[in-house]
């Protein structure tokens, strides 16, 4: 994919033809939906959203020829209906204050799961840049499920993007970006079966979360939000420390529903700006975990590293309030 452009002008249009208002400063209005299957009516995974045999493309054109493919997937289990909701309320302000600033980004749209208890555990749209992003996300079954395992199956986001994207991007050395949203720890294996029966994939085994973290980091930037909402502060901080386990304090997040869409705005203008857009093996580097990466959960410790200027610079002024990197700092 890769033709057309997001305008406030469409995303009006469109809601105005499926019964839904756009406030002035050009946010969906939400207020009138208790949860996310009022507003996202799909009863059952739609044939565009369907994993199994995809091959997803983000092809640079003469509309876009630096694209920055960003892969954003969300929790759809019984929990995170609340943070879908927001996602498709701020949808506009995240596009806006993207492309204001000359960010030539497309967007894929997933769905994801629990592969040991939903039925439709992995949903996955197309690239898009315009209003057809609004479209894919309508299309998402929120379904509701998940288990009794105290994680969902993020890391079908990694598997999906390593595996079964082709982005025009890697030929000038720039990986694309991976943003899973959620409030569940991070699992440490998909089931190779049923991945398989999904995908089509012909699969030895169970897919272990170090060994496919080590294989999407070629490919992707990997981030991940997690949404805080009512969970107690105990299980709060257990998820974060299971993520912190892979992820260093600068791609784990944290912030409260009403802080996604500023979440996703950091994350996009940060990896634009960071060398580390670049893929490993042109920025001459690799994936730096440890030696045995199915290991990795239990062996690697968050990365510190220091912030640019410009960064601490947008903190001070709190344009991102109640976004947290990493774990939340106790008061002193």
């Amino acid at each position: 994919m890769g033709h057309g452009r997001w305008t406030q002008d469409d995303f009006r249009r469109y809601n105005a033809r499926a019964g839904r208002s756009v406030r002035a400063d050009g946010t969906l209005d939400t207020s009138g939906y208790r949860d996310a299957r009022e507003m996202y009516r799909g009863r059952g995974l739609h044939a565009d959203l369907d994993p199994r045999g995809v091959m997803r493309e983000c092809c640079e054109t003469e509309d876009h020829p630096n694209t920055l493919p960003v892969i954003l997937a969300l929790d759809v289990t019984g929990s995170m209906g609340g943070a879908a909701i927001e996602v498709a309320g701020k949808l506009s302000e995240v596009m806006r204050e993207v492309l204001d600033l000359g960010r030539d980004v497309e967007f894929m749209i997933m769905g994801l799961g629990d592969l040991d208890y939903d039925m439709a555990p992995i949903q996955i749209s197309q690239f898009e840049s315009d209003i057809r992003i609004a479209e894919h996300l309508d299309k998402v079954f929120f379904e509701g499920g998940g288990g009794g395992n105290l994680w969902e199956s993020y890391t079908a986001a990694w598997y999906m993007g390593a595996r079964h994207t082709s982005l025009d991007c890697w030929k000038r050395g720039r990986r694309g970006l991976i943003i899973t949203l959620g409030d569940e720890p991070l699992n440490d294996v998909l089931p190779g079966r049923r991945l398989a029966d999904l995908t089509g994939d012909r699969l030895q085994g169970n897919v272990r979360t170090g060994a496919l973290y080590r294989e999407v980091l070629e490919r992707y930037a990997v981030y991940h939000i997690n949404v805080s909402h009512g969970h107690s502060p105990r299980f709060e901080k257990a998820a974060m420390d299971k993520w912190a386990r892979v992820l260093d304090q600068d791609h784990l997040l944290q912030c409260r529903i009403e802080g996604i869409a500023q979440a996703i705005i950091r994350i996009i203008l940060d990896e634009m700006e960071e060398p580390g857009a670049r893929t490993p093996a042109s920025a001459g580097g690799g994936w730096q975990g440890s030696a045995d990466p199915d290991r990795v959960l239990k062996d690697r410790e968050p990365v510190r590293k220091d912030r640019p200027q410009e960064r601490a610079r947008k903190e001070r002024e709190g344009r991102f309030a109640g976004i947290f990197r990493g774990r939340k700092r106790k008061s002193s």
